[in-house]
């Protein structure tokens, strides 16, 4: 092998846009980008207002996971509506402890900027129920959450934290997609349910800033886990190989098709995920879920993200020595959508 071919691939720095010339910049990058704006697409990308009004879907998530719990807070823009959802998983008894989740009318209820991480914010306000996930100064975001069943308080780092994911690509059935992902970014914080509090400053966290013109019937299988030496964004669905990357000791290295091998009617069992490539091969244990299945004729969402360990190996390069993965805390998810 040469000294060329044993080298990790690395990625291009992330454009000022996501669109030049008319045309969406596809294609994966390292950094982050100011604004994800579609404005400017011309010719066969270019849709009637209408069209994106109903189409253009935003939305923040964050996941932040310890020893002892794993939160997963998502503020959603579909255009025509807007939606939230926060939840706690308590790992020492295996299920989720608080599940909140609303909908809301588009700017009145709440709304997600173009930013995605400079800049951003996502808010949320129905009854009883306030969420919000702002970019603030000294490089931190900050998360908010207050609901009938439980309350966070939590600031996230940017600082030195490993370079972001950006994903652009093409949409079957839509124009295009674009996504900013983090690696474990550090915690201070807490999380509380019935009036018992846990301290998330040993926790890490991720975050999912996404941005696009989609299909109305998508689907995914999504996998990410993190910790500050390994993490890794797998995608199986409407938006391909785009966003598959493994971050190790702080290097971005890109991936290949992920594969998810399990059983949709017992989630809890076993996943088996992969990549193409050979640079990664886990197992994952599912602990618990969170689950949602709603269908209101105009919209429907089906949805499983359990909550557990992977274990395995990653690679840097192909054939490269294996990097061993044990109880690396994380989710997987199946997903479908009519939005």
């Amino acid at each position: 092998m040469t000294v060329l071919a044993a080298r990790a691939r690395t990625l291009p720095g992330a454009p000022r846009h996501v669109v030049e010339s008319g045309e969406p910049l596809h294609g994966r990058y390292a950094g982050r980008i100011d604004q994800i704006d579609w404005s400017q697409l011309e010719g066969t990308h270019s849709r009637s207002c209408l069209w994106k009004r109903l189409h253009h879907k935003r939305w923040q998530y964050v996941g932040i996971g310890s020893g002892e719990v794993y939160v997963g807070v998502a503020i959603v823009d579909l255009g025509w509506s807007v939606t939230a959802f926060a939840y706690v998983f308590d790992r020492l008894r295996k299920r989720v402890i608080a599940d909140w989740a609303q909908d809301g009318l588009p700017g009145l209820s709440g709304w997600v900027s173009d930013q995605p991480v400079q800049g951003a914010e996502a808010r949320f306000r129905g009854p009883g129920a306030s969420l919000s996930l702002q970019h603030e100064a000294g490089d931190i975001m900050s998360l908010r959450v207050r609901t009938p069943v439980m309350t966070l308080q939590a600031s996230l780092s940017l600082a030195q934290c490993a370079p972001f994911l950006l994903a652009v690509g093409p949409i079957q059935g839509g124009v295009a997609h674009a996504t900013q992902k983090s690696s474990a970014l550090p915690v201070r914080g807490w999380v509380e349910v019935d009036s018992e509090r846990w301290d998330l400053g040993q926790a890490v966290a991720c975050l999912d800033s996404s941005n696009g013109l989609l299909a109305r019937d998508t689907e995914w299988r999504w996998a990410c886990a993190h910790s500050h030496e390994v993490g890794f964004n797998l995608q199986q669905g409407y938006f391909g190989g785009q966003e598959n990357v493994l971050w190790l000791q702080g290097e971005l290295i890109p991936l290949g098709a992920a594969q998810f091998e399990f059983d949709a009617q017992q989630p809890l069992a076993p996943w088996r995920i992969r990549t193409d490539d050979g640079l990664l091969d886990l197992v994952f244990q599912p602990e618990g879920a969170r689950s949602d299945d709603r269908d209101v004729l105009i919209a429907a969402s089906h949805y499983v993200q359990p909550v557990g360990t992977f274990r395995g190996t990653v690679r840097r390069t192909p054939g490269g020595p294996p990097v061993q993965v044990d109880a690396l805390l994380g989710v997987t998810e199946d997903h479908r959508s009519r939005w």
